[in-house]
């Protein structure tokens, strides 16, 4: 039985709706949830059937769609707003220590050309059909230019045996990114830990933003891995790609990097420009001093490593995996507001938050 209360001011009150989230949506809190869920790693019409298989739910994969693309838009605004927290501050985390993280990455998204020809072919369709538009008075979204693919920013805490991890994900610029580093960094009290620094790739625009939004840090490190992309190129260009003197010689200069610091490694790199002709791997060489000469503090690894720093970014790379997964499917483009909606349901679950937020307790409070 559901009671009713009404008066004059207020309208009609049904608590039981209230409580079961369905006041103002024909779908209750914990069928939405459902939807959300088995949408997470799998396409809207498998998505459909499974749920049809075992819920018992006959939802057809356009409702199922419109509902994961609501709910994550709700949270991507929840998030914005800062209601969104993690369940867990630096006092929590092992060690006192938190370790920062950013990248980009790139998601594949519905060009204005790919919208044109989809709108020529639905209005044939309609006009084959003898049917009507659906579609609201309104002035249509635009699609990306260029190739159909945007970069989204990811922004990532965790601690160093990753028992707690945080991470949100934005399709806006690297500023946008930054305003998002300082709220998560003052959800989980970063300032307070004891150990607190950050690992990347050294992309400009993100050691701009933690200079800016998180000064706090104790350090900001060069991923160790990503060095090793930038050496390994420019020991293809020295000698025959995949020769033993390549392999040796790259295996020679991250040692030095990593037992005696990024000083030794650019002294030793410009020995070796001496050495060698003109034309063969001195623009490489070049390029290689000057990526490590302005990133000096960033690769100091003997002083990392005595420490106990971490000095790969792996867990932000595997998090960029985590909240793409589902948008990377063979054939996907996506809107990018329905994009980030979607990241911001798999970041939901990455940072473990997932049953904290469907609470069916906090939705009736």
């Amino acid at each position: 039985m559901r009671t009713v209360f009404w008066n004059e001011g207020h309208g009609s009150v049904i608590p039981m709706d209230i409580l079961l989230g369905i006041e103002s949506s024909n779908f209750s809190h914990g069928v939405c949830e459902i939807c959300c869920r088995e949408s997470l790693n799998t396409a809207f019409v498998p998505a459909s059937d499974n749920i049809k298989r075992l819920a018992q739910l006959e939802i057809s994969s356009k409702t199922v769609r419109q509902i994961v693309e609501q709910e994550g838009r709700t949270l991507v605004h929840a998030q914005r707003k800062g209601q969104v927290y993690p369940d867990f501050t630096s006092k929590d985390c092992t060690d006192s220590t938190v370790i920062a993280g950013s990248d980009g990455v790139m998601v594949p998204t519905v060009t204005e050309d790919q919208k044109r020809k989809r709108r020529q072919t639905e209005a044939k369709k309609r006009t084959q059909e003898k049917r009507k538009s659906t579609a609201r008075a309104a002035r249509p979204r635009q699609g990306t230019e260029g190739d159909g693919y945007k970069e989204f920013k990811i922004v990532t805490f965790y601690d160093e045996d990753k028992s707690h991890q945080y991470v949100a994900g934005t399709s806006g610029n690297h500023e946008v990114a930054g305003r998002m580093m300082r709220q998560m960094g003052r959800q989980v009290e970063i300032s307070q830990a004891q150990t607190k620094y950050s690992v990347s790739d050294g992309a400009v625009w993100i050691l701009k933003q933690l200079n800016i939004q998180l000064p706090m840090l104790d350090d900001n490190v060069l991923d160790f891995y990503h060095l090793r992309e930038h050496v390994t190129e420019a020991s293809r260009a020295l000698f025959d790609e995949g020769s033993q003197e390549a392999v040796s010689w790259k295996d020679k200069m991250m040692e030095v990097a990593k037992t005696q610091g990024s000083l030794v490694m650019l002294d030793r790199l410009g020995e070796y420009m001496t050495g060698i002709p003109d034309d063969r791997g001195q623009t490489e060489l070049q390029d290689l001093r000057n990526f490590i000469a302005k990133r000096i503090s960033m690769t100091d690894y003997p002083s990392f490593i005595r420490q106990g720093y971490d000095i790969g970014s792996g867990p932000t790379e595997s998090f960029c995996g985590c909240l793409t997964k589902r948008l990377k499917g063979a054939g996907m483009r996506w809107d990018k507001d329905n994009a980030e909606a979607v990241m911001a349901l798999a970041a939901l679950y990455s940072s473990h938050l997932w049953a904290n937020y469907w609470n069916i307790d906090s939705v009736a409070a």
